[in-house]
Parts: C-alpha cells; structure tokens; sequence
C-alpha cells in the first residue's frame, strides 16, 4: 500500500495553522483584556463601517417619514375642516347678532315714529303677501282678537303704508296705498294744496297724483301728508314726495308721480293706529262705499 506522503504533509500544516490562530486569537484577548491593545483597531473599523450602518438606516427613515408626512397631512386635512365648520358656525352666529342689531334699530325706529303719531298705536308684523300680482296687498299677524277693524290706517317707520281691508280673527289684509284701486287723499306739506294719490297703474311702487292742473302749485321734492278728507286716514300722516311732474300736450292734466316714504317692500314691522269713536263712524260709512275726494 502507498501513502500519500503529499496529503499527510497538507494535514500536518493545516494542523499547525490552526493551532497557531488559536495562539494568537488567546494572545489578542489577553492583550485586550489587559491592555486594550485591540481597541483602536476596533475603533477603525467602526469608523470606517458607519456609513454602512448609515446606508442600512436609510429605508427606515424614508419611510417613517413618509408615514409622519402622510400622518400629519391627514391632521392638517381634519383640522382644516373642524376650522371650516366653526368658521360657518361663527359666520352663523355673526348674522343673527347683525339681524338682532338691525332688528333692534327698526324697533326704535318704529318707537319713535309711534311717538310722534296722535293717537293710540299697536304693533304688528308682516307674515305674507298677495299671491295676486295685480293687488298690492300684504297680511299683518294681528285681526278682530285684537280690535282690528276695517279701514284702520297701517304705518312703518317712515310714513303711511296703507290700511285694513279685510279682518280675519287672528290676521288682516292689508290694501297698501301703490295698489292702482286705491286713493289716498292728500295736501302739500308746503303750501296746503290738497290732491288725490292713487296707486300706479304701472305697479312702479309709485304713487300718481290724479286731476292735477298746470295752475295748481306742486313741485318736485314737495312733501305730501294725508289731508285727513273723506275719513280715509287721519291728518298730516306722511304719504310721499313728488318725484317727476310731466306735461302731456295731449291731456288736461299734468301726470304727478310720487314716491311712497314708508318702506312697502322691505318693512316686516308695522302700526295699527286705533281710531276714535268719531273715526270709527267714519270708516264704517266708507268700508263699502269706498273713498271720497
């Protein structure tokens, strides 16, 4: 039998190699241990393998980013809203207070106005219109539970609306002075001279002057108040001021248009004047007759 002396030679070295590994691997520890020999070579390689431990980190960070900017553009999204819906609710609560101040201002308004009327007032409001175009005519909250009766004149804050038409037990009609079947009469604030206002035929929201002739003294910017004729309206109640006065060469008479002072398409709060025992006789006798000039 022939031995291998080569592979024998190669078991022997490798034998050797490891023994002397082990050697200096016993030898390294005990240097370290006692003398820390080891710890700048170990130092070394930690530097030089930081950028590796860097590079190892760099999908972790990009996607705990990703999910903190995803997250916190989601809280941005929600707070957004909740920012929108208080900022409705503010807007909300900012109408009512300015509804509350105006509706305030039109109630001293209306004090007011109450004040400087002879005579005995209650409020009302406005709740409904005519759903006829053709009759201006708008319905108060107030009726025959409250002593409303036919005829009775209707204010605003500013002047003359119209007056009560037609009594229900809890509401009232009311006939306002631009509807064209209606005639208010009037005088000239400035000199006396007295004329008759009914409603455009128009539907301008105006009022005309009928039967007015050139001799007669009426300008443009003269005030009209109610004459108090015919038991219609109390006296010197504000009706209107002339706005245009025309001559037409193929009428007799010159076409007067006036512009009402109360508020007839924007007033919700209203007064009733209570009339006297004598002015309740008077508009029974004109409640179905109509009015006289």
């Amino acid at each position: 039998m022939v031995i291998d002396k080569t592979l024998f030679t190669e078991s022997v070295a490798l034998e050797y190699k490891v023994l002397t590994f082990m050697m200096i691997s016993i030898a390294l520890m005990f240097a370290d241990n006692r003398f820390g020999y080891v710890d700048g070579i170990r130092y070394g390689f930690g530097f030089l393998a930081t950028p590796i431990y860097w590079l190892s980190d760099v999908p972790s960070v990009v996607s705990s980013a990703f999910d903190d900017s995803f997250t916190a553009r989601s809280e941005l999204v929600e707070q957004n809203k909740q920012l929108e819906q208080k900022l409705l609710v503010a807007q909300h609560e900012l109408g009512l207070l300015e509804n509350v101040a105006f509706e305030n201002s039109r109630l001293l308004e209306l004090d007011q106005s109450a004040n400087a009327i002879f005579g005995e007032v209650s409020p009302a409001e406005i709740i409904n219109t005519s759903p006829d175009p053709s009759s201006k005519k708008v319905l108060i909250n107030k009726g025959a539970l409250d002593d409303v009766v036919n005829g009775q004149a209707v204010l605003d804050a500013n002047g003359l609306m119209g007056q009560i038409d037609q009594v229900m037990p809890t509401t009232s009609w009311v006939l306002l002075i631009t509807d064209s079947q209606h005639q208010t009469p009037v005088e000239v604030n400035r000199n006396g001279e007295r004329a008759l206002a009914r409603g455009s035929s128009r539907g301008l929201g105006q009022l005309e002057l009928e039967f007015v002739t050139a001799s007669q003294d009426i300008r443009v910017g003269d005030k009209l108040v109610s004459s108090g004729m015919g038991s219609v309206y109390p006296k010197n109640y504000p009706v209107g001021e002339v706005e245009t006065i025309n001559r037409d060469p193929g009428l007799n008479f010159l076409t007067v248009k006036v512009k009402p002072f109360a508020n007839l398409d924007s007033t919700r709060l209203v007064l009733l004047v209570k009339p006297s025992s004598r002015e309740r006789i008077g508009l029974n006798r004109t409640e179905s007759a109509g009015a006289s000039f």
